[in-house]
């Protein structure tokens, strides 16, 4: 049985919310097809499929629609469109050259000035940009009617074929009375010209929401220095390393692989990958990313993904996917367009033979229909919505924020509550063995079982009685049969011995007591510090062996992240599996209420804990482990801190490059004024058609200044969006 996949296209030929509305709906009814998502900012579009059918029935679909559809892999951009977009600006060029010496008596009109060219000249001005600089829109207003549909080509088409056809009909058969008869060449040529002097400032602007997309593209080295097994150098094709080879990067190269540094020592700069703008020391054992600039050494780096599965390939997809998804918004607005065109063709109708009919003019009635079919602003509305999320989601993967997807960066801005996960969230997440008690005064001893039972071990404290019985020349032979306890500890024998090691309630269920050691253990705690005991079986008993006490200092940025988002009018929450004294102390430091610590809750329990607070509020939940995962996923937004595994990021709407708590309020501040864009840009984008059309339709609207308003609805949304490129982080270094 096929297994489901998504396939992406790059269409060609979409002018407005309409055309993306009826490539979207001739790609769903495709057997085999699950959902398709088409973007008209982007021109691209994502189907989703049960894995039966192919790229070729799909791109036929397109073609039959009216439009072209080119397959995309899985890591390509949408081709280039550099040869139109210059075509489009000769054409643009040339209409403006055309169109001046038409409309240049009407300007002069206010001034006194009472002149016009023959008519004939109108005509031979006018006719080139009717039908050759203006043809586009005749080819894909003609596409669009064989579809059995409508676009905003086909109003421009309409429109300004009515003002063209009255002038030559008046040209040819009226009896002037007083020197020329009524012509209209300048409003036809003026409308198409600034019709597409908006689609090219459209297009510029569209161009300018993706530079962010651009800039991590533009990241990727073509080439990387191979060193062979004989330790000769070769510079390869990128595409050509695999996982295990050697690559050399020198002094101001950019990282070609990701990587695991063998020789050399250097800093890296991962701004543009983390937001991070102070450069991050590399020595051997460290990981880098490619696509970071080497900064002064020469390093040699073993490769641990390439292509598609590095680091810079997965963020790229990311911002892709989530500029590519709709918002829960959108969905009103494809409504709106599936019947925008229709509608404004009937109303123009309804004009033309009501203004006819009433005043018996029918030229003046022509031009009252045609300023309805110019003034109506499609393009403004399919545009609103996808550019804001391009912008959006491009300056937060510049600050190191990547949001999955448009619900997601919607959902953000309705959080009331942020729980955050302690350990290696607020914390530094590399805790240190600050004290050691052992009942019979060895803690030499202590310290040797407990690093035996812990050998092996990723969890932070494991690491930390490992480093500290490396660092005391007390490293043992690792325990056998170690089971691990979850949420408690783990048990293992030495010598034949049981013991155990773990929390106070791991101590409680085994019955062991804790004797003298407990007054220590609670001044430990009060101290901020996270106990661990050590016990041993004795004679079918349980008998304590001592006590380790660590401590995980809050990170320096947490302070002021907890602040940021108290100002933002949020509730903070913290969430551990340490005990009460070693959270209300981290919390207290931090600015966390004593209320708002939910403390020794185990790993399974934190996603019930989230549910609980989400009747509360929505909910965000920042973690960066494992067993943050399923908590990350009950939430409203999960957030997931980028030193953390896979596994968080998968489960979670956000991934912050970077371990730094700040970047959560930027997150939510980015998804506020981005949602905040969008409700201004369809207010603007209706305001238009709202206002505009009933003014046509009343006569009130000149056709040469619809077509300026049409054409300026879209550049003014766009240019609305492109003022989200000044967000600037607050986690800045």
């Amino acid at each position: 049985m096929p297994s489901p996949a998504e396939l992406r296209f790059a269409v060609r030929g979409m002018t407005c919310a309409s055309c993306a509305g009826r490539v979207e709906k001739a790609l769903a009814q495709v057997p085999g097809v699950s959902a398709a998502s088409v973007n008209l900012a982007t021109d691209t579009a994502s189907v989703a499929t049960d894995g039966s059918v192919g790229p070729e029935p799909l791109v036929e679909a397109v073609k039959q629609a009216g439009y072209e559809a080119l397959p995309l892999d899985g890591d390509s951009a949408p081709p280039p469109a550099s040869d139109a977009a210059a075509r489009e600006r000769r054409h643009l060029a040339l209409a403006a050259l055309l169109s001046l010496p038409l409309v240049l008596p009407m300007l002069a009109m206010p001034f006194g000035g009472h002149w016009a060219l023959p008519g004939w000249w109108q005509f031979a001005l006018a006719t080139p940009v009717q039908f050759w600089l203006g043809a586009r829109f005749y080819r894909a207003g003609w596409k669009a009617l064989k579809a059995r549909s409508g676009n905003m080509d086909l109003l421009v088409a309409i429109g300004t074929s009515a003002g063209y056809g009255l002038s030559v009909y008046h040209l040819l058969f009226s009896q002037p009375h007083h020197g020329e008869p009524p012509l209209y060449f300048e409003a036809s040529a003026v409308i198409i010209t600034l019709i597409l002097m908006g689609k090219w400032l459209e297009a510029r602007a569209k161009r300018q929401t993706t530079e962010a997309i651009r800039a991590l593209q533009a990241l990727r080295p073509a080439t990387a220095r191979l060193r062979h097994r004989n330790g000769r150098e070769a510079e390869v094709p990128v595409a050509t390393v695999r996982t295990g080879d050697l690559v050399v990067v020198l002094p101001g190269e950019r990282f070609p692989v990701d990587g695991e540094v063998l020789e050399g020592r250097s800093h890296a700069d991962e701004s543009l990958l983390s937001g991070e703008s102070l450069p991050v020391a590399k020595e051997p054992g460290d990981h880098v990313t490619g696509g970071a600039v080497n900064a002064e050494g020469r390093l040699v780096l073993r490769t641990t993904a390439v292509g598609a599965e590095s680091a810079l390939a997965r963020i790229i997809r990311l911002v892709e996917d989530a500029q590519a998804k709709k918002a829960p918004i959108q969905r009103i607005v494809d409504r709106v367009s599936a019947v925008f065109v229709p509608v404004v063709v009937v109303i123009a109708l309804a004009t033309l033979l009501g203004w006819g009919f009433a005043s018996g003019d029918w030229t003046q009635a022509t031009l009252n229909a045609v300023a309805v079919l110019v003034i109506a602003c499609p393009c403004a509305l399919g545009l609103a919505t996808p550019t804001a999320i391009m912008a959006g989601t491009g300056v937060a993967a510049q600050a190191g924020i990547l949001i999955k997807d448009a619900e997601a960066l919607e959902t953000t801005r309705t959080l009331r509550i942020v729980a955050f996960d302690k350990t290696g969230t607020l914390t530094a997440g590399k805790p240190e063995l600050v004290a050691l008690r052992a009942t019979d005064g060895n803690h030499t001893r202590l310290l040797q079982r407990a690093a035996a039972l812990q050998l092996g071990s990723e969890h932070p404290l494991a690491r930390a009685v490992v480093s500290a019985a490396t660092a005391a020349g007390a490293l043992p032979a690792p325990a056998q049969g170690i089971t691990a306890l979850q949420g408690r500890g783990l048990e293992g024998r030495i010598e034949g011995q049981r013991l155990v090691l773990g929390s106070s309630r791991l101590m409680q269920e085994r019955g062991v007591a804790l004797g003298a050691l407990a007054t220590d253990g609670e001044a430990e705690a009060g101290k901020g510090r996270s106990v661990s005991w050590l016990a041993s079986e004795r004679d079918g008993g349980w008998q304590l062996e001592g006590l380790l006490a660590f401590g995980d200092p809050p990170r320096p940025e947490a302070r002021e992240a907890i602040a940021a988002l108290r100002s933002q009018g949020l509730r903070t929450v913290m969430v551990s599996g340490d005990n009460r004294g070693a959270a209300l102390s981290v919390a207290r430091a931090l600015g966390i209420p004593d209320d708002d610590v939910r403390a020794d809750v185990l790993p399974a329990d934190k996603a019930e804990v989230v549910r609980e607070l989400a009747r509360q509020g929505h909910v965000a939940m920042v973690g960066d482990g494992v067993n943050d995962a399923p908590a990350l996923a009950a939430a409203h937004v999960g957030f997931a801190m980028g030193g953390g595994t896979d596994v968080a990021m998968h489960a979670a709407g956000v991934t912050l490059m970077r371990g730094d708590p700040r970047l959560v309020a930027d997150a939510i501040d980015v998804s506020r004024r981005t949602t905040r864009k969008i409700h201004q840009n369809l207010f603007w984008a209706f305001i238009y058609n709202v206002v505009g059309i009933p003014l046509a339709a009343a006569g009130l609207l000149n056709p040469v200044v619809a077509g300026a308003a049409m054409a300026l609805s879209s550049v003014s949304v766009v240019s609305n969006t492109l003022l989200l490129r000044r967000w600037t982080p607050r986690a800045r270094h």
